[in-house]
């Protein structure tokens, strides 16, 4: 059976106000030789009816309880046959129905992570957010991992750290970035970003686990060089939390 050339991945849970937008939004694309999977955490609400409402569009479909979004996605790496794989979260959109076919393009033997831009809401508009260009030793997120195409065998290799609620995704691409793994920016939106996703709306902890990956991954003189200013954003961030 020949190998689709990108899986889209959609982890979700609960998620049936959400759900329906993000499966029309994938399989309305034009682009042929894609493979859809969607990872559903056993859901008790109505978010397996919609999917299953889709089943000849969807490619696989494993609804079961599992240990939170990484432990979802790490099913998905051991399922997905494309060379390169996108995870679109229940409620993120393509920002249209050419992304694919445009971003297929550029995918050739020279690079192993390719990544654009996002779209956000913003007083009833879509306002572009730029991803930045050059990717050194990171210590935050620097693109949303819905905005980038990974080889699947750099996801089999590594998977991701299921210790880590929310920043596992920062961690799998620092920990790329420090093995020397080559990164391309697109100056193009991949998709339209969903804002009240789990990372985003849990922010401080997510710094905290930031942290902690910093230590665990980082040397001595990057640790002192950039973990003050990640406690000091920290403790500042709460600091607002508290006022709200």
């Amino acid at each position: 059976m020949k190998k689709k050339f990108i899986s889209v991945v959609t982890v979700c849970f609960n998620a049936q106000s959400l759900i329906e937008k993000t499966i029309q939004s994938v399989i309305s694309q034009n682009f042929i030789e894609k493979e859809y999977v969607i990872i559903d955490g056993g859901s008790t609400d109505e978010t397996k009816t919609i999917i299953q409402s889709y089943c000849r569009q969807i490619d696989v479909i494993v609804s079961e309880p599992d240990q939170g979004i990484y432990n979802a996605m790490n099913k998905a790496i051991d399922l997905v046959s494309g060379e390169w794989v996108i995870f679109m979260n229940a409620g993120d959109l393509f920002a249209d129905n050419k992304v694919l076919t445009n971003i297929s393009t550029y995918l050739d033997s020279n690079i192993d992570v390719l990544y654009g831009n996002i779209l956000v809401e913003k007083g009833g508009r879509l306002i572009m957010k730029d991803s930045p260009s050059n990717i050194k030793n990171i210590h935050r997120m620097p693109f949303c991992h819905q905005a980038v195409f990974t080889r699947l065998s750099l996801l089999e290799k590594y998977h991701f750290d299921e210790k880590y609620a929310l920043s596992s995704d920062f961690k799998f691409f620092k920990q790329l970035i420090r093995d020397g793994v080559s990164f391309r920016k697109i100056d193009m939106p991949i998709t339209v970003y969903d804002k009240k996703g789990l990372s985003h709306v849990q922010r401080s902890k997510g710094l905290s686990e930031n942290i902690k990956i910093i230590k665990e991954l980082d040397s001595v003189s990057d640790k002192m060089r950039f973990l003050p200013r990640l406690y000091f954003v920290k403790t500042w961030n709460n600091l607002m939390c508290a006022f709200k």
